[in-house]
Formats: structure tokens, C-alpha cells, sequence
């Protein structure tokens, strides 16, 4: 495993040695400077990476503090995560690399979906499969523009519990439960997908056949299949919550990240604690794919 050396900054709050090279990550980005449509493609692409890998590693940072009972420690959500960048010295430009980084992980997965980088074919399989690439895209491009309201404003409203807001308009619609279940059913089948993704062939083909030296290969195929299996759980938590909704009538049932996290840590601060290494792990996959990227047709 890679091994964390923590240094505590304001606030309270520590962070492990691989989150504060997230800037060396940055300036090894910067030598992908686009020549051409498909270099820049690429260069957001890989800023992508590298933001969303931020963003999990400090979620998973800060409910790991939670779990050991550390100052500083919160179960949260990414909105939540990325605000404690605020109080960190530099905190407005690390704001804004992250927002620019989410906006181009939002323009990757467009083109995934609208080049079929990944050639899954215009059948309704493959269009569902290129659809859910844009739809992946999408959910991180209210966090962007929270983050860029952050770096430019220094406060943004964090638009309430959105999800609560909107089942509770499609509850009230007929059918509307079973259409909520139905969401939540989605969400727990991508979730167990997450994890039987992070134990299949296909993953570590994936792995191998990027320039990760020979010798790491293997390491960060284990972290990769750590941070999948964590980041599986915690969707199907989510999911679970979508179905309660539905079943009970209840928008107020729907959870998002840190409710799911708040269930974990009601089951032991152990689990809650390993959820949290895995999403790290996750981080850390990220920045690794960020530096080592598999970028097919482009």
C-alpha cells in the first residue's frame, strides 16, 4: 500500500502527503499542452482526473478523521469537501484548479459519449451506455460551478438538499414511488457494478495496458479495486435511500454521501473507517490515472 505521511494545516484539519502533491500532479498536467483539438481533449481530460480524485480524497480524509475521532473530522459530501479547501493556505486557486478540472472530467465524458471513445456501438445497449457517460458528467457540473463560486466570490449556496426537493415533486406525480424506486434500484445496480467492475478481467486489462510502470501495475490495480468496492457501497447506500423514499412516501428518506457515510459510522466506526481508506484509495486511483491516462480514439 502507499503509505500516508500526514501534515496538519489551519483549521485543524490534516492531510496525507498525496493530497498536497495534488499541485506537483497539476504541474505534470501542464506538460500536456494542447497542440491540436484531441491534445487539448486530452489535457482536460486529465485535469479531470486528477479534481475528481481531489475530491474523494478529501472525503475520504475527512470521515476517516470522523471514524478515529480526530479534530477535524466530518461525515460529508463533496459540496462539504470542497469547501474545507477554503480555509487552506491558497485555498481560492486550489478552488478554482478544481472547478476547472471538474469542467474538463464534464467535457471528457461528453466526448465520450458523443465520439463513442469507448466503442460501444449506436444499438440500445450502447446508446444507454454513452448516454450514462453524459449523465456521469453532468452530476459533477453543479459542483464545478459551486467551486468556482467559492474561488471567485469566496461563499456560495450550496442549493439545499436538492434531491429531497426533486423526489418530492415526482413523488406527487402517478406513479411517482415506483418511478423513485426504480431510481433507486439504478443506483444500486451501478453501484454493484462499481464493485464486480473492480474484480473483473477487464479492469485490470485496463490497468495494465496503461504506462504505469511495470513494477507498480499490480499496486495500483489493488488500490484501484479498494477504491471501486468503497465507492460501490456507498452508491448502493444511496440507492437504498431512493427505494425507502418510494416505499414510504417520504422524500425526506433520501440520503446523499454523508447521510450514507452517517449510516456507516451507526455501524461501528471500524466500518465506517475502511469505507473511508477506500475512498482514498479511489483518490489516489484517480491521480494515478490522471498521470497515466487511458484515452482511447482521442
Amino acid at each position: 500500500m502507499v503509505p500516508y505521511v500526514w501534515h496538519r494545516v489551519t483549521n485543524g484539519h490534516f492531510f496525507p502527503s498525496s493530497f498536497l502533491s495534488f499541485m506537483s500532479t497539476v504541474d505534470t498536467l501542464r506538460a500536456a499542452v494542447p497542440t491540436s483539438p484531441s491534445s487539448g481533449i486530452r489535457a482536460l481530460a486529465r485535469f479531470g482526473f486528477a479534481a475528481k480524485g481531489a475530491v474523494y480524497l478529501l472525503m475520504g480524509i475527512l470521515a476517516l478523521l470522523a471514524a478515529t475521532g480526530q479534530q477535524g473530522g466530518q461525515t460529508t459530501d463533496k459540496k462539504q469537501a470542497v469547501l474545507t479547501l477554503q480555509s487552506l493556505p491558497g485555498g481560492p486557486m486550489l478552488l478554482g484548479l478544481i472547478a476547472f478540472g471538474l469542467l474538463g472530467y464534464i467535457v471528457w465524458r461528453f466526448t465520450q459519449a458523443v465520439v463513442d471513445t469507448e466503442s460501444k456501438g449506436s444499438d440500445a445497449k450502447g446508446l444507454g451506455r454513452r448516454i450514462g457517460y453524459a449523465g456521469s458528467g453532468l452530476l459533477y457540473a453543479s459542483l464545478a460551478w459551486y467551486a468556482a463560486k467559492l474561488a471567485m466570490n469566496g461563499s456560495a449556496d450550496a442549493g439545499g438538499n436538492t434531491q429531497q426537493t426533486l423526489t418530492a415533486r415526482v413523488l406527487n406525480w402517478p406513479g411517482g414511488e415506483w418511478i423513485i424506486i426504480l431510481v433507486g434500484v439504478i443506483i444500486i445496480g451501478s453501484g454493484l457494478y462499481q464493485i464486480y467492475n473492480a474484480y473483473s478481467g477487464s479492469f485490470h486489462k485496463h490497468v495494465n495496458s496503461s504506462d504505469i510502470p511495470a513494477g507498480q501495475q499490480n499496486t495500483v490495480y489493488r488500490i484501484g479495486q479498494l477504491g471501486y468496492t468503497a465507492r460501490g457501497v456507498v452508491m448502493a447506500i444511496i440507492g437504498y435511500f431512493f427505494v425507502q423514499a418510494g416505499r414510504q412516501h417520504r422524500a425526506a428518506a433520501v440520503g446523499s454521501t454523508d447521510e450514507a457515510f452517517d449510516l456507516l459510522a451507526s455501524m461501528g466506526p471500524v466500518v465506517l473507517g475502511i469505507v473511508a481508506l477506500g475512498l482514498m484509495a479511489y483518490g489516489l486511483y484517480m491521480l494515478v490515472q490522471a498521470k497515466y491516462p487511458v484515452l482511447k480514439r482521442i
